[in-house]
């Protein structure tokens, strides 16, 4: 393990089926006025807003409400979040929902105070700034396992204008919510589709952290360790979605796959987020799926430049043994077992399904941001080639 790092997360979780029940003590200790902001109302449905305003209550909270937050935030949306939050001067912001939610209330919590002449979009998602102004606290009770961005200080925002869908990490720790109240069974009522979409966004949160980097380091074996559990989980949970033990291992994975410590001492990739990202910029489609249509053909592009890896990854965690195998051969072994895993849970395999088609590929390769901490730095060339063949 060779990489100088510095470990810092002040996210405090609660899990469990009992969760919620620490959510009126939690709220107690920050202001007065509550921005909850929460998706397209599934949560009106299944309870989960009712149980939160009960919590809202019993604090003795004043309840802004910002609903409508879509799978992709959109720069339109978090403007009207950040006016919400203004008006109102919001003392707080208690995310109800998946990343998305988490990730436009990071967004909204870095804008509020910042001077009516500055663009957040600009200032955070095209200049990678960090917050010269108070940062709003920030809160989430969980609805959807995926992102991690309940325990990370990362917000993606879409543009629809420019075609450009972008994460931002911050560097600044008053971005990490505060809290994040995790109850397992709040994710039972998903629909299939979006519960895979998830788990495929968790195993490349963790590959995008694991194909990178020669030398023997701890964060290697923590992210195989989590892999060959999300593996496990997701075979039992789309079969059985209320299955309480694999949906909770499928959370806690999510968690520990994004919340930076993987990331520990290592360089790290996410050229697959940067192409998937792209497709979402043009399609709108769930960010799951956009991930899982393209990494096959990039990692099967960038294999040869980290073969030793991608072998190790065959053998550790998807049991396949070495023997009589060249490393060539047994790293395409491992991508061909991820690819049948895909598959078996209900993965989107080709962006054709998600919207895309062949005259969008230049403008996709043009929305499309390069990384240099993987084993291969694509030329643009390289990026059609792989949304052509992600088609």
């Amino acid at each position: 393990m060779i990489g100088d790092f510095t470990f810092h997360n002040p996210t405090k979780l609660i899990f469990g089926k009992n969760a919620m029940q620490a959510l009126a003590d939690e709220l107690t200790g920050y202001g007065q006025t509550v921005q909850v902001v929460y998706g397209g109302g599934s949560i009106k449905k299944n309870g989960i807003y009712d149980q939160v305003v009960a919590a809202l209550e019993a604090a003795g909270k004043t309840v802004v409400e910002d609903a409508g937050v879509m799978p992709n935030p959109t720069v339109e949306k978090l403007n009207e979040g950040i006016k919400i939050a203004r008006d109102n001067h919001v003392d707080f912001i208690l995310a109800v929902g998946g990343g998305s939610c988490i990730d436009y209330a990071k967004g909204v919590a870095v804008s509020v105070n910042l001077p009516q002449d500055i663009d957040p979009w600009q200032k955070y998602w095209v200049d990678f700034d960090e917050p010269t102004c108070e940062v709003v606290p920030v809160g989430a009770v969980l609805t959807m396992a995926g992102t991690g961005s309940e325990m990370n200080c990362g917000s993606v925002i879409t543009n629809h204008e420019t075609k450009m869908k972008i994460g931002h990490v911050f560097s600044n720790p008053d971005v990490f919510p505060k809290f994040a109240v995790l109850n397992p069974e709040f994710t039972f009522t998903l629909p299939k589709h979006q519960m895979v979409a998830g788990i495929f966004d968790i195993m490349n949160h963790i590959t995008e952290q694991y194909f990178s980097g020669e030398d023997d380091n701890t964060s290697d074996y923590l992210s195989e360790g989590l892999m060959r559990s999300l593996v496990h989980a997701s075979r039992i949970a789309v079969k059985n979605p209320e299955d309480y033990e694999a949906r909770s291992n499928i959370m806690w994975c999510a968690t520990w796959a994004l919340n930076t410590l993987v990331a520990c001492g290592k360089s790290t990739d996410w050229e697959v987020h940067m192409l998937g990202q792209a497709v979402g910029a043009h399609t709108d489609a769930t960010h799951g799926m956009t991930l899982a249509a393209v990494a096959l053909p990039y990692y099967r592009l960038i294999m040869p430049y980290g073969v030793e890896k991608f072998a190790r990854f065959a053998t550790n965690v998807w049991g396949i043994a070495p023997e009589g195998r060249s490393a060539e051969e047994l790293a395409a072994a491992g991508l061909d077992a991820m690819e049948a895993w895909t598959r078996e849970i209900g993965c989107v395999m080709s962006i054709s399904e998600l919207g895309a088609d062949e005259s969008m590929l230049e403008s996709l390769a043009d929305s499309t941001l390069i990384m240099q901490g993987g084993y291969h730095v694509l030329t643009r060339d390289e990026v059609i080639q792989i949304f052509r063949a992600s088609l």
